[in-house]
């Protein structure tokens, strides 16, 4: 009984955040619009660190024991 009860209260919490979503798209998009400059930069950030580490792992002379 819990597998269906969870199918079901599953499916109407989809229903009501699609409903939800539909209502407040805009509002959504204003969040969306604020957070992805953030996000690009912490992405880019994180990428040139790791770009550098495998570059400063690259340059480093490897020991041949």
């Amino acid at each position: 009984m819990g597998k269906f009860l969870s199918i079901i209260i599953g499916g109407l919490v989809a229903i009501v955040g699609i409903m939800l979503f539909i209502r407040w798209v805009h509002p959504f998009m204003l969040i969306v619009k604020g957070m992805l400059p953030a996000m690009l930069i912490f992405g880019g950030v994180i990428a040139l660190i790791a770009g550098l580490s495998e570059l400063k792992d690259s340059v480093k002379p490897k020991d041949t024991k």
